[in-house]
């Protein structure tokens, strides 16, 4: 019975391994500069490579790709795991002021090292990820004490006051940014509309650990997620912590948001779609939910910034505004259907 249930998982994550598979193949050879599989296949095995394509493949478009995959599925498992904490369907990193709060904390870190960033190295990209991890966490207290409720924290009032609370720093990114000098202007303004256009493998290296370390002990907690779906009361008489529980949860999510935030800037809707797509592929279990939103997250962004790169060629759309023209009516869909549920 057990191996029943797990057959249609492994079915539907072998399914979205070879759509990711064709979507990276796509990306990396198409562009401005066309190539063959052939030719890619000659450079990522150093049969004969063409320092050309080793050029355009290893500089340029697999970092890119693999940081798509990395955002993509760092996003999608911390907006199962709020959604989960906070049982509302609509929670979303970005809705909840989360992105907002880790990326005004990086703007600031820019904003005190303007000129100094490209030349600071790694260390500079692994300091981004703490600031953003600050910031972060000081938006989600400031929202969770508004939230907060006869004890318990009412998932209405932590909408809202996450809405207001991003909107508040979202001011406070602009008028930095405004404060900047031109080149940091344009570096930041293009972070902050979410890319990953400046993609290199540092950045990769920087954002590796948060995931690593986190989305293993999120999954290990799959099970603290379901039991946090049941009424109050009944998490209690579990003998569950529901309130340390959804701390550490939490934590944990903000942290994999500010380390996707530092290297890809404001990328919204992911964490609000994958786990609706998720639960409508596999169920409602965490254990199952969790693996396949970092699936269908890395897949959303991957596309995402292969149609930015290739409708307007050779200019550029973010990948933030494609998922955005993509989330906006679906969150309208979720808004729709919840609304007649209650009806």
């Amino acid at each position: 019975m057990h191996r029943k249930k797990e057959r249609p998982l492994k079915l539907t994550m072998l399914i979205g391994l070879i759509l990711l598979i064709i979507t990276m193949y796509m990306s990396l050879t198409n562009g401005e500069f066309d190539m063959r599989v052939s030719d890619v296949l000659r450079t990522l095995f150093r049969y004969e490579p063409n320092p050309v394509y080793d050029l355009v493949i290893m500089e340029f478009r697999l970092p890119r790709i693999l940081i798509s995959m990395l955002v993509g599925m760092g996003l999608g498992v911390a907006g199962a795991v709020i959604q989960g904490v906070t049982r509302n369907g609509l929670a979303d990193p970005g809705i909840l002021g989360i992105n907002a709060g880790a990326g005004a904390a990086i703007v600031i870190f820019l904003f005190f090292f303007q000129g100094k960033i490209k030349g600071a190295g790694l260390a500079s990209l692994m300091a981004m990820p703490l600031f953003g991890l600050i910031g972060g966490v000081t938006a989600a207290v400031i929202i969770y004490l508004f939230a907060w409720k006869n004890g318990r924290m009412d998932t209405q009032r932590l909408l809202l006051s996450g809405i207001a609370v991003a909107s508040g720093l979202g001011a406070v990114i602009l008028f930095l940014t405004l404060k900047m000098n031109p080149n940091d202007f344009e570096m930041a303004l293009m972070w902050n509309s979410g890319s990953v256009y400046h993609a290199d493998w540092r950045y990769i290296v920087s954002i590796l650990p948060w995931l690593l370390i986190l989305i293993p002990f999120i999954l290990r907690k799959a099970y603290i997620l379901d039991i946090l779906q049941l009424k109050e009361d009944t998490v209690l008489s579990l003998g569950v912590a529901s309130e340390k529980e959804k701390a550490i949860l939490l934590l944990c999510s903000i942290g994999i948001v500010s380390g996707c935030v530092s290297v890809s800037g404001g990328i919204g809707f992911v964490g609000l779609m994958a786990p609706h797509i998720a639960k409508q592929l596999v169920g409602h279990a965490h254990r199952r939910i969790i693996p396949m939103c970092a699936l269908v997250g890395a897949i959303l962004v991957t596309m995402a910034d292969f149609i930015g790169k290739m409708v307007f060629a050779p200019a550029e759309l973010p990948v933030g505004i494609v998922i955005s023209i993509i989330g906006v009516p679906y969150f309208i869909g979720l808004l729709y259907r919840q609304r007649g549920r209650r009806v």
